[in-house]
């Protein structure tokens, strides 16, 4: 093949180059009077990491890396090549020399020992170097080599922000970014003695005019505003209007963020309006999911067939669902259905926009109706749940975020959310760190990059918790059955709560459903299952098998074929192109899981 040929090719051209230029390249680490030779091997990563800087990566710009065979040490290319004295703008005052850590004194004398200055940090990150340094001999001044890179302009003479000359700043800027108000050290800065102006290099061309999905005006970038209270839309802390800032020009409007804020990569789309045209943007689009026909009749721009207004009938409409949010039919509101087929959306869903800015993505999302067959693409990114309905999802080609998409419930989720399970406001937040390892104090899982977060308490919840409904209709219960946070519904003697689904206990600290009327109580697990937001009758393809959900609401239950139990859900799963598994029902996805496992080969491994 030509991928196979290219590889040759190219593991020709390094064999070459070994030759070639073997008895050219010098371990940096021998001695200059019995210098080691470098070997080139192929492959940009290395293991154990390279000698020099420490790192395991790999450039994917250099199919090849150096070992030397003598010292047992492997370096990056380019990294062998660092010069052995510099002059660097961070350290202007005297030469820094490449050296090893181990060889450097450890008691210099500079300072007393008891001193709290550690020259063993770099002077400008303050971080702890690898192997190798820039080191001054004369001050005991380090450079580790991610800094010694960077070379930064000693004038900017025609700032993008600013209307001064800038010069760079060769020490840590120790007081806050006029641009950011934050204090990173670590940043280059440069400065306007004229003004008195500090900035970040990072922060010197900040866009002028931004647009993001979580506001519907335009933001400006303002270098302070009035003394004013304000808090940032994203972080939900407050903002010091004495530095830079974005804020909406809008009448009535005191939205306002942090420039690094409004600017992170997962809120901004990277584009600057400063030369567009505002008009442009304003031009109305045409988001309608329908247009109305006749009276209570409409043509939803998905289906063939036009949809009337109905009123809930329990005969007629009983096994029902929405195939927008995958929610059964109830008598609370009303809906859109097909006489011609079995298709049915509740009157919200069917109001539903083609077209969504929503707080969790950067880009603007589009109504997907499309049926999904692929088990994996029903991950929605917020929630984690798998669903076939409708969903919202990103079309951008060079989104970070892959595949981005999410569920009907969980776009209706709004910025400022209020529930009844806790006392303070609850605020759309996103995170990509180590918070989104966090425990939801609620169902014990991860609450993921995408939570629910109370600025008051540091309480978090994550979507999978925050869309549960706070009112379902359950089968054997004339009434609707209520969420309950803990303490109350049906109680026996002893004080003890009884799931009327599986008689088994119930505990009052969890969220279970109750009847006040009847008495009901049940656990949510006994409500939704794993299997509660998939349509009835459809198929979908899980490692290499067909699927299809089925309904489980004849008068008896049906009885799992490999847990061999009662299944309690609303929605099961049977396999259809396995003779003996097709007219056998799997309760839940674990046992279809382990159905798939005895049928197939190394099922184990998976």
């Amino acid at each position: 093949s030509s991928k196979k040929m290219k590889k040759e090719r190219k593991n020709k051209k390094v064999e070459k180059k070994e030759v070639d230029q073997s008895c050219e390249i010098k371990c940096p680490v021998s001695h200059p009077t019995l210098p080691h030779t470098l070997f080139i091997r192929a492959g940009g990563s290395i293991q154990s990491g390279c000698f020099a800087c420490g790192e395991q990566k790999q450039f994917l710009r250099d199919p090849f890396h150096y070992h030397c065979t003598t010292c047992d040490v492997d370096y990056h290319d380019r990294c062998h090549l660092r010069s052995k004295q510099i002059t660097h703008p961070y350290h202007l005052q005297h030469p820094l020399t490449f050296t090893r850590l181990d060889e450097i004194p450890v008691n210099n004398n500079v300072v007393h020992t008891r001193s709290r200055i550690n020259f063993d940090l770099c002077g400008w990150c303050v971080k702890n170097p690898d192997t190798w340094v820039y080191s001054c001999s004369i001050c005991s001044f380090r450079l580790c080599l991610p800094c010694s890179e960077k070379n930064p302009l000693l004038t900017i003479h025609n700032p993008k922000n600013h209307h001064h000359p800038l010069y760079f700043l060769p020490r840590p800027l120790l007081v806050p970014c006029d641009a950011c108000g934050l204090v990173r050290a670590w940043e280059t800065s440069y400065t306007c003695f004229q003004c008195n102006y500090m900035v970040h290099e990072s922060c010197m061309d900040l866009p002028r005019i931004i647009k993001l999905t979580r506001h519907p005006h335009r933001l400006f970038l303002a270098p302070y505003l009035p003394r004013e209270v304000l808090s940032c839309s994203v972080c939900y802390k407050a903002v010091d209007t004495r530095y830079g800032q974005y804020s909406c020009h809008h009448d009535d409007c005191s939205y306002v963020l942090h420039s690094k804020c409004a600017t992170h990569d997962t809120v901004w789309d990277g584009r600057e309006l400063e030369w567009e045209d505002p008009e442009d943007q304003n031009e109305p689009e045409d988001v309608a999911s329908f247009k109305k026909v006749g009276h209570d009749l409409i043509e939803y721009f998905d289906h063939e067939h036009h949809l009337r207004l109905e009123k809930y009938d329990g005969a007629r409409d009983a096994t029902k669902q929405c195939q927008a949010c995958v929610f059964p039919i109830n008598n609370v509101n009303r809906f859109y259905d097909c006489n011609q087929c079995s298709y049915s959306l509740h009157e919200e869903c069917a109001s539903l926009p083609r077209k969504l800015d929503h707080v969790l993505h950067k880009h603007s999302l589009v109504l997907d109706t499309s049926p999904l067959d692929d088990y994996d693409a029903m991950n929605c990114s917020a929630c984690t749940r798998n669903s076939n309905g409708f969903r919202y999802k990103c079309l951008e080609e060079a989104c970070v975020i892959r595949e981005f998409h999410i569920e009907i419930r969980c776009t209706l989720i709004p910025h400022l959310f209020t529930h009844k399970s806790h006392k303070h406001p609850l605020y759309n937040f996103v995170s990509y760190g180590p918070e989104a390892m966090e425990s939801c104090p609620i169902c014990k899982e991860h609450v993921g990059y995408f939570r629910l977060h109370c600025i008051e308490c540091k309480f978090v919840m994550c979507y999978r918790c925050a869309t549960i409904p706070t009112e379902i209709h359950y089968k054997h219960d004339e009434h609707p059955l209520t969420l309950c946070y803990g303490g109350e519904g049906r109680v026996d003697d002893d004080g003890i709560y009884w799931c009327e689904v599986c008689e088994i206990k119930i505990d009052p600290e969890k969220w279970f459903y109750t009847c006040e009327k009847c008495c009901t109580t049940v656990h949510r697990l006994c409500i939704f299952g794993s299997s509660y937001y998939m349509k009835v009758g459809s198929t979908f393809d899980r490692h290499g098998f067909q699927v299809k959900t089925i309904p489980n609401n004849s008068s008896t239950r049906l009885i799992c074929a490999i847990c061999e139990d009662r299944c309690t859900y609303s929605v099961c799963y049977t396999l259809l192109d396995q003779y003996e598994w097709r007219d056998k029902a799997l309760c839940s996805f674990w046992c279809m899981h382990n159905a798939m496992r005895r049928m197939s080969p190394g099922g184990d491994e998976w």
